[in-house]
Formats: C-alpha cells, sequence, structure tokens
C-alpha cells in the first residue's frame, strides 16, 4: 500500500502539515484500498474520522491516479453515517479543508433533518461525493424510487460512533441499511468507527454480520491520558440526599472555568442545565456573553451558533447535556466538568475525551458530587478507568416494529420480492433467528391488516403487484416517510414569542401543567406562557422570581452494572480503612456514623437495615445495581413477603438501594432472607408482582409509533399524547382479544423485562446475592445510606423548598 500513488500523496500532505499518520490509521488505509471491512477502535481526539476517510481518497486516487484531480461527478463514494446533527457539521468541515488542499473535485453533503428541500433536491439530480446521514435520513433515501441509481458509485459505508448506536433501535436501522446495501453492492467496503466499548468484536459482528465476513479490527493501542479531579464540598455531610449540593458547590467550579480556556459543563437533565446556567451568571455576572446553553429542546440555529462559537473559542463556558456527548471536536475546550454521576465508565470517558482533544493531549475532567456519597462514584470511576473496565453495548434482537417500518421504506420506493428481503433481513444480528411463519405474519399485518384489523382499510397498506410488494396510494406513502425514525418521545411543542421569534420546543405534558401568567425557564431565558394556539406555546419575557423549571422525560438513567460493580468494591476498602482515595478518605465521618449505627458493606455482602420511626416499618436494601433493577426487586420483594403473610407496602428506590416501607413489622430474618432473594421462579413472580401488563401497554405505544399502526399527525397539528396512548391502549386491548400471539404484543412484553426491568441483570444480582453474606442490622434511627433513598420518597409530596425544609430538621434531629 505504502509504494501506492494515493498513499504517497497524503503521505506528503501530512508531512507538509507536519503530522505523521499513526499505526492503526495506516493500517486501516491499507484495509480499505484492499476492500476489506472492519472497526476501528482508537481513544477520542486520535484521528479515527480520518483512518477511513482518508482511506477513502487514497483508494479514489489509486484508481484514478492520472486524473484524480480533475474527475468531476464521480457520484456517491463514500457514505458516512453519523448519529447526531452537530457532528455532521463538524466532520464535514474537516473533509472539505482536506480535499481543498489536495486540490481533488470532490463535494460534501449532510442530510439530516435540519437539510433544507432545496439542499435535498440538488442532492437528488447531483450527488455528491461524500454524504453525511443520520440512520433516519439514510432510510428516507431508500424510500426515494430510484435509490439504487443513486446508490450506484457507492463503494464505501462509514458507521461513525457505531458504540453509541449498537443496542438501540437506531442501531437496528444501521443493520438493515447495511443488508440492503450489501445486497444492492455485494462489494461494499462497511467500516465501523467506535470508542472503547466492553464487547468490541460482537459489535464487528453485529455491524458486519450481513457481508457474511468477520472483518478486520483495528485497535490503536493508544493510551490517552486523562486526569479526574474531585470537588469537594468544605463540610461532608454525613444524611446526604439527592441534587441539592451540586448546585451549592456552583461557585468552586468558577476558578476552574477561570483558568481554562474553555469548559464544558456536562449535566444529565435539561431541566438541571436551564437552573445551572442561571445559578453560574448569578454568581459571576462577568461571564455573560460568554457563557451558553445547549441541550437537545434549545432552537437549532442557537445550537449551530454555540458550536461555532465553541470552535472559535468565543465562549468561556456552554453548560451542556448529552447533546455534545459525542466526537464533536473542539480544540479550545481544555477542561470538562461533570455534575453528579455519569452513570456509566463508558459515558465518564466519552465526555472526558471532548477536552484535550488532540493526540498527546490530556483530557482533563472534574466531578463534581450532588450528594455527598456520589464522592465513592468518583473513586470507583477512576478505579474502573485504571483497570480499564467498560460496559458493553447489548445488541437488540428481533425488533419487528422497525422491520415493519423498513418493509413499507421498500414498499414506497422500488417494493420488494418477499422471499428476497427475508433473506436479505436473516442476514442482520438482530433478525437472524426470524421464522418464516413470524415472516408471513409480518407480511399479513401488512397487506391485511393481520387477524385484528382485516376490517380497517388504515391496516391494509402494502399491495402485491405482479410478484412485487408495494405501497401504491400516494396518502400513505407521504405519512410514512414523514414519521420515519425510531425516536418516539413525547409530542413537543414549539415555543415563539408572541412578538416573533423562535425559542425551542418543550414537552407538551409540562406546558399543559401551566396557567397563562405562569412563568417557565427554557434556553436560559425568562419566560411568561401567554397561551397555547396550534401547538405553539406562545411567550412573553418575564421578570418572575419565581420560574419553574421544566422537567423532560427521561432523564434518570440508571447505574450501570459495571460501575455498580466497582462501587461494590469501594465500599469494601472503606469499610475495612484500606482505602488510601482522596474521596473514600474524606467521606471518613459518613463511613464512620454508618458502621457505629449499622454497618458497611463489603464486595461480598448484601446489607439489609430495618428502622420503625412515627411513618412505619421499614426495610432497606442496598445492592447497588441502579435504580431500574430496584423498582423490579422491591415489587419482588413485597409480592413474595406478601405471601408469608398478608401485608401492604410502599417503595422507593435510588442507585444504590431500595425501601420497603409498612405500617407493620416486616417478616424478614436470618430463616427466610436467602429464600426472598432466590432467582427461583423469577419470569413468574416479576409477572405476578408488577403489572407487566400495563408496562407493556405503555411500551405497546412506541412500538405501534414506530411499526407504522398510530399516526403521528401532520406538521403543525400533531396529535396530543393521550389521544396516541390512547390510540395505542385500544390497539393493544384488540390485539390480546383477538390476536394474542401478534408479534408486536410480544415485543412489547420483551421489551419490558429487558429494557425496564433489565431482567438479566436482575437474575445475575439475585445469582451473586446467593453467593454472598446477607448482613441484617436494626438501626435505632436512619443511618447515611438510607438517608438519600427516605428523602427520594418525600419528595412526590413536598414542594422543593417544603422538602429542604423538612430535611433540614431531619438532619438536625439525626445529629443529636
Amino acid at each position: 500500500m505504502k509504494d501506492t500513488r494515493g498513499y504517497r500523496i497524503i503521505q506528503a500532505w501530512l508531512e507538509e502539515k507536519k503530522f505523521a499518520p499513526f499505526t492503526f490509521q495506516e493500517a486501516t488505509w491499507a484495509a480499505i484500498a484492499k476492500g476489506e471491512s472492519g472497526l476501528v477502535n482508537a481513544p477520542t481526539g486520535y484521528g479515527k474520522t480520518f483512518s477511513v476517510f482518508l482511506g477513502a481518497l487514497i483508494r479514489f486516487i489509486n484508481e484514478n491516479p492520472d486524473n484524480y484531480k480533475t474527475r468531476k461527478k464521480n457520484g456517491l463514494r463514500l457514505l458516512w453515517i453519523s448519529p447526531l446533527r452537530a457532528l455532521a457539521k463538524d466532520i464535514g468541515r474537516a473533509m472539505e479543508e482536506v480535499i481543498s488542499e489536495l486540490g481533488m473535485n470532490w463535494s460534501v453533503g449532510i442530510r439530516n433533518g435540519d437539510t433544507t428541500p432545496a439542499e435535498r433536491q440538488r442532492q437528488k439530480t447531483h450527488m455528491p461525493e461524500v454524504l453525511i446521514i443520520t440512520p433516519e435520513s439514510l432510510h428516507l433515501l431508500l424510500a426515494q424510487k430510484g435509490y439504487p441509481s443513486t446508490l450506484s458509485n457507492l463503494q464505501i459505508l462509514a458507521v461513525d460512533e457505531w458504540h453509541e448506536l449498537i443496542g438501540s433501535k437506531r442501531g437496528v436501522q444501521v443493520e438493515l441499511a447495511v443488508s440492503r446495501l450489501a445486497a444492492l453492492h455485494p462489494s461494499i467496503c462497511v467500516f465501523g468507527i467506535s470508542a472503547t466499548i466492553g464487547n468490541l468484536e460482537q459489535a464487528k459482528e453485529v455491524l458486519l454480520s450481513p457481508l457474511k465476513k468477520s472483518g478486520v479490527t483495528i485497535s490503536a493501542n493508544l493510551d490517552k491520558k486523562m486526569e479526574v479531579l474531585s470537588i469537594f464540598p468544605d463540610e461532608i455531610e454525613k444524611y446526604p440526599w439527592a441534587g441539592h449540593l451540586g448546585i451549592k458547590l456552583a461557585a468552586k467550579t468558577l476558578p476552574v472555568i477561570e483558568n481554562s480556556t474553555t469548559t464544558l459543563l456536562f449535566i444529565n437533565t435539561r431541566g438541571m442545565s436551564e437552573r445551572w446556567y442561571q445559578v453560574l451568571l448569578n454568581e459571576a455576572p462577568d461571564l455573560a456573553g460568554a457563557i451558553a446553553l445547549h441541550h437537545g429542546s434549545i432552537d437549532q440555529d442557537l445550537r449551530i451558533w454555540v458550536e461555532e462559537a465553541l470552535h472559535t473559542g468565543l465562549l468561556k463556558v456552554v453548560v451542556c447535556t448529552s447533546s455534545l456527548d459525542l466526537g464533536v471536536d473542539f480544540r479550545p475546550v481544555e477542561t470538562v466538568i461533570q455534575v453528579g454521576s455519569p452513570k456509566g465508565v463508558a459515558r465518564f470517558l466519552q465526555r472526558a475525551g471532548r477536552s484535550g482533544h488532540q493526540p498527546g493531549a490530556t483530557s482533563r475532567i472534574y466531578f463534581l458530587p450532588t450528594h455527598s456519597l456520589e464522592l465513592v462514584e468518583a473513586a470507583a470511576l477512576k478505579e474502573a478507568m485504571d483497570r480499564n473496565v467498560i460496559e458493553s453495548r447489548d445488541p437488540m434482537l428481533l425488533c419487528y416494529d422497525v422491520l415493519l417500518q423498513f418493509m413499507c421504506t421498500l414498499a414506497i420506493s422500488e417494493g420488494f420480492d418477499q422471499a428476497v428481503l427475508f433473506n436479505e433481513v436473516r442476514t442482520t444480528y438482530c433478525f437472524r433467528d426470524l421464522t418464516q411463519d413470524d415472516w408471513i405474519q409480518l407480511l399479513s399485518f401488512l397487506t391485511t391488516g393481520g387477524k385484528a384489523l382485516q376490517q380497517y382499510d388504515d391496516y391494509k397498506k402494502v399491495e402485491l403487484i405482479d410478484g412485487v410488494y408495494r405501497i401504491t396510494s400516494r396518502r400513505m406513502a407521504m405519512r410514512h416517510r414523514m414519521h420515519i425514525g425510531t425516536i418516539v418521545s413525547d409530542v413537543m411543542m414549539k415555543v415563539r414569542f408572541i412578538s416573533g421569534g423562535y425559542i425551542g420546543v418543550i414537552e407538551e405534558g409540562f406546558i399543559a401543567r401551566l396557567e397563562p401568567g405562569d412563568s417557565f425557564i427554557l434556553a436560559g431565558r425568562n419566560l411568561e406562557l401567554v397561551m397555547v394556539k396550534e401547538m405553539t406555546a406562545l411567550v412573553r419575557k418575564s421578570n418572575s422570581p419565581k420560574a419553574i423549571v421544566p422537567s423532560w422525560e427521561g432523564g434518570r438513567m440508571p447505574l450501570s452494572a459495571n460501575l455498580g460493580r466497582m462501587l461494590r468494591e469501594q465500599f469494601d476498602e472503606a469499610g475495612s480503612g484500606s482505602s488510601n482515595k482522596d474521596e473514600i478518605i474524606a467521606l471518613r465521618p459518613l463511613f464512620d456514623l454508618q458502621s457505629e449505627l449499622s454497618h458497611v458493606p463489603k464486595a461480598n455482602e448484601l446489607l439489609i437495615e430495618q428502622i420503625e420511626t412515627k411513618d412505619g416499618f421499614h426495610l432497606f436494601v442496598y445492592p447497588f445495581e441502579g435504580r431500574l433493577v430496584h423498582e423490579a426487586m422491591a415489587a419482588i420483594l413485597a409480592y413474595r413477603i406478601s405471601r408469608i403473610m398478608p401485608i401492604t407496602f410502599s417503595f422507593a428506590m435510588n442507585d444504590y438501594g431500595f425501601e420497603l416501607l409498612s405500617d407493620q413489622p416486616i417478616p424478614v430474618d436470618d430463616s427466610n432472607v436467602y429464600e426472598l432473594f432466590s432467582p427461583e421462579n423469577l419470569f413468574q413472580d416479576i409477572q405476578r408482582s408488577v403489572n407487566s401488563t400495563e408496562m407493556a401497554r405503555r411500551k405497546f405505544r412506541e412500538i405501534a409509533t414506530i411499526g407504522g399502526l398510530i399516526f403521528q399527525g401532520y406538521p403543525g397539528e400533531q396529535k396530543k399524547t393521550r389521544h396516541l396512548q390512547s390510540s395505542a391502549s385500544l390497539l393493544f386491548n384488540v390485539f390480546r382479544e383477538y390476536d394474542p400471539d401478534n408479534l408486536l404484543i410480544r415485543q412489547a412484553y420483551q421489551q419490558v423485562f429487558d429494557q425496564q426491568m433489565e431482567e438479566v441483570r436482575l437474575r445475575d444480582m439475585l445469582q451473586r446475592i446467593q453467593q454472598s453474606n446477607i448482613v441484617i442490622r436494626f438501626p435505632e434511627r436512619l443511618t447515611p445510606f438510607c438517608f438519600p433513598i427516605k428523602v427520594d420518597s418525600m419528595r412526590e409530596n413536598l414542594s422543593s423548598e417544603k422538602l429542604e425544609d423538612r430535611i433540614k430538621k431531619m438532619q438536625l434531629q439525626l445529629s443529636k
């Protein structure tokens, strides 16, 4: 490869810029030049993008050594799938710079939800050589008539940030697109680009499955220097509670921000990012003009301005959410501050990598706890990074809703032969176990509405014409194109000033709770609701000191299994006094009190605390497995105890443990505790203990929307969430009664067990507990470990002001 013209030209260009390629980049170039497929794995900031992009240029130059500069209108050569719109602009800018400096006539196009209709039309008539596209927009491309000719010159498919897509329905969209492109171009070169995940080889297998090749794994084997620094409160609270401490420590971030060129301050939720933006401005008014806010509900133009200002170094600090998680290259960013638990090692590494985003630079990240115990997570994260303990992303299986959508996508463009498509779809990892019977049911569902809906013409979407399955209705085709995608959220309302000017979007459910005259915060602005008109909230500026911070759905991510395991190890060290980590040493007063009142569990122990207060009888359990597992376990434990004696409970949980509260003593002791935490009959007990039917009913809304059973409405007149939910509930009931073996019903239950209850992780936890020592303690009062769970149980009944007052009184009483 080094003897080729393409390699020599790229090498000369790099030398001119005083760059030298990494070994992994050269290995990728060689693989692409030979037409191989694979997965590139390298730390953030080491040029993963250039490993694939420059490989595509080398291959083109080698194929056209004499006229590679003058050749125009070469057709689409490189299709680049990127999960985030913010990434597309950044990658496109970097690619255009290289093409220009090499003097080539290639053009780079971007196609996503922000691309104008005029630009899409230009791309249709004259495809750029490189097209950067989201998974949704790629499926929209496959929904166009004549797409095989549009893609006729395609040679290379790059899937960026594959570690972020795998394990989601967007990843399944990518798998199906790869299967279609591989059928069109059997020799296509497919390369995934990934940061480190625990199951790297499996991630490669999932992506390349349709090619029927194992492919190559190219790892950089480069150490990325990471510096993790904890921000400590002046006084460690012995009775911590979640959320409040972060804001109190806001002043401690100011020296960090002042001493850095640019800082990204990551918050887990959009609502808290709005609060932090206001708090930082109040603490440091001189930041006005140098501070910005970035999250998914802010107007696109403002987000783009923030990203541009980050590139040029205009901003001192940006308060952001996961909207800036992925590989956006902002070189002026010197420091990252993570507020609160990142919930996983991989996410923490990803965010740390936003700073020092260049080879050899150190990524510096500060951890700011939102309550004292989160300092243990900082210690756990450091340990996990030292030992390279990274989460795996399990691929999704048999997502029938995504497959139904894909079949309709092909039916409105070129149509499909069912036998050919069945074999094609079965080449994907997701659908490799798809049976002929299930396939026939899917076809029947699209052509006749299936057993339950055959009386309704709206569900007879696809027709069989001369052996080809097609959608001929223009209305049906338009409706399908409008709703291609797998991200289903609550209906979003636009927010505009009544005088004109777009601010962003907010969930309909939040606005529905407000009255005209109420104030709320969005995009860092204090706004007063004037009226709601045609799915738009019209507002004016407000000076009210009592503005509500919106809460968006899905803000509470569960603790990952890996981070939970590392936490248990840190508590083990804390209990034995053997830890030399600053965070654990700082928390010594809290651990001493926990030991005095109860016990600090070792890694091979499960701690259970039984406490009686004026509220009743409390049972606190600490598995450290994340709130979803704890929620399911609390329900199962309550059900199993109720079989011993009639008793009712209320539940509360956080990422560290859960509480059962009853008005009578709870019969858990050494004689029955292992049986109560047994994995035996787990599946049946889940079904009996939780309302799995109701959970499946709510999950079915997402599945029905993706699968095309529910039409969400035309732009500007979207259906309200409650209407969508009632439509989904009605269909759910119809299927349960008249078509109980329906694939979408089966999928709804499966997703509830896999995602909402994390059934596999729950079973693993119970098996671990069977091998552990269960320690039961009877403290005379609340302990530092149970206090945050107790506070969480009070949140729903008290306003934030009343909650804070109540907690201060409790802390004073407990400290006496």
